[in-house]
């Protein structure tokens, strides 16, 4: 199938989810994942900003029990909080498995250790139409190469559409899991050109024109969800006011102001006070190097 056309936010068949891997690679990350935060303390050894970044988004997940997840950063994320803070949380895979509980964590939607534990595998049809299209769906976990200010997402291209600079892979399922999950996380690493004023191309829509606007285009179309609502980078961790745009409302240990200021194509805007992140355990620490990644595919 070809891709839809500019600022298109129709359906794509796959899981857009998997796009976070695109926020790094193609966009290039200003938080350079491996690089320090700091010592944790508590006894904690060092971790990197993707660290932080993948338990702080996990930590997001507590008291969520279905989360519709694709490969990479999300994927890791999620099966973190499954192993912490949300022991419950069901899993998601686009290629069928619903209710998943994996073994180890999957390579891909097509491992099949995505179907261990899962309540029902079935067919991507079925699973888009009556499990998101549905509602069952709490929590859409995504990643981008391109957010704005209001948490559209673009996994399509950079550049123009015609003659891209660099061609992504689409929307996959994403464009559907952000109309129809009834809350939409993002985790991405933090940069210049992938926070942007003004996305090259709209796969999946977030607050369309600001927070009034953007709920009555979902009430009028019929979707389900109600849009963005946490975005975690290897800075910081954003939510969304009543305007509907970013708003940092946490900073990682380590980080600055100025560094967030100098990787965002705008001027954010930023909670007072502004707390810290509370850093990493030493669990999640090991959880993350000795059972999630211990290779540091995702962490290094």
């Amino acid at each position: 199938m070809s891709e839809p056309r500019r600022d298109a936010v129709g359906s794509a068949a796959g899981a857009g989810a998997s796009a976070a891997g695109a926020a790094g690679s193609a966009t290039g990350s200003a938080g350079a994942g491996a690089s320090a935060a700091g010592s944790a303390g508590a006894g904690a050894s060092a971790f990197s900003r993707s660290e932080m970044m993948i338990v702080a988004a996990a930590r997001e997940l507590a008291g969520q029990r279905v989360c519709f997840v694709g490969v990479g950063l999300p994927n890791i994320a999620v099966n973190l909080a499954r192993l912490t803070v949300a022991p419950e949380l069901e899993l998601v895979y686009e290629s069928g498995a619903f209710g998943s509980k994996p073994a180890r964590l999957p390579l891909s939607i097509g491992d099949p250790t995505i179907v261990t534990g899962a309540t029902a595998a079935v067919s991507m049809f079925e699973l888009f139409s009556f499990y998101l299209q549905g509602g069952r769906v709490d929590v859409g976990f995504l990643g981008a190469a391109q957010i704005d200010r209001f948490g559209n997402i673009n996994s399509t291209v950079i550049g123009d559409y015609e003659h891209p600079k660099t061609r992504l892979p689409g929307s996959g399922g994403a464009c559907e899991i952000a109309i129809n999950a009834r809350q939409v996380f993002v985790i991405m690493r933090q940069s210049k050109r992938s926070f942007v004023d003004k996305i090259a191309f709209r796969t999946s829509p977030g607050n369309l024109g600001g927070a009034e606007a953007a709920a009555a285009i979902r009430r009028e179309q019929g979707w389900l969800g109600s849009g963005p609502s946490i975005v975690v980078t290897d800075l910081g961790i954003y939510h969304f006011d009543d305007e509907g745009e970013m708003r940092l409302d946490s900073i990682h240990p380590g980080a600055t102001l100025e560094q967030v200021r100098d990787t965002i194509g705008w001027e954010p805007k930023v909670a007072d006070p502004l707390p810290v992140t509370p850093e990493p355990t030493v669990e999640e620490l090991r959880l993350i190097r000795e059972q999630l990644d211990p290779e540091g595919a995702y962490t290094k």
